[in-house]
């Protein structure tokens, strides 16, 4: 039991330091992408490609409502054939960035979500969203990393564990998708 309780007490000091300001800051910049009528891209490798599918899935279809446009969002980590295509033939660390090169035009939004904040194929993709002039949202731990640097918009969950730091970004998802729903739902 004392591991549990001390798994659950650390993922509780996490949330409570989690920087709102930037929570909100993200989904604002999401937001307006929805209402520029802009595409939304995410990526991510292993748990963070996991949250991406399912904050893809959230937005394209958690939040349509009859009546309203609908987000427009696709998460690179899906078509498994694309990324072995593009690894095997040129790198897993142009994987995301080959995607984008055929997808992004500027000033969409570009997420990706890296435990670590080092993944070099999100780093390469974020690197080059940022140069074509896309909104660009990190959602990192451990400190930021490389991720924290390049984008315009940082979450970054104060935790040097996967685990707690993985479980915030899926809780993050939940945050926006309950967010925008209670948005729609007023308008």
């Amino acid at each position: 039991m004392e591991r549990i309780q001390k798994y659950i007490s650390h993922l509780q000091d996490v949330l409570e330091r989690l920087k709102l300001e930037d929570v909100r800051h993200s989904i604002d910049v999401i937001m307006d992408a929805y209402h520029a009528d802009k595409q939304i891209f995410v990526i991510g490798n292993g748990g963070s490609a996991s949250t991406a599918s399912h904050l893809a899935c959230d937005l394209g279809k958690g939040t349509s409502i009859a009546g309203k446009p609908r987000f427009r969002v696709i998460s690179l980590t899906d078509n498994v054939a694309t990324m072995t295509a593009w690894s095997n033939d040129v790198s897993y660390e142009d994987v995301f960035v080959e995607q984008l090169k055929n997808l992004v035009d500027p000033e969409d939004v570009v997420i990706g979500i890296s435990a670590s904040g080092n993944s070099e194929n999100v780093i390469r993709a974020m690197q080059h969203a940022a140069d074509i002039g896309c909104k660009t949202i990190g959602w990192s731990g451990f400190g930021g990393g490389k991720l924290s640097t390049i984008c315009d918009v940082n979450v970054v969950v104060d935790s040097d564990q996967y685990g707690p730091v993985e479980d915030v970004h899926l809780i993050l998802n939940h945050i926006l998708h309950a967010w925008i729903k209670e948005e729609f739902s007023a308008l």
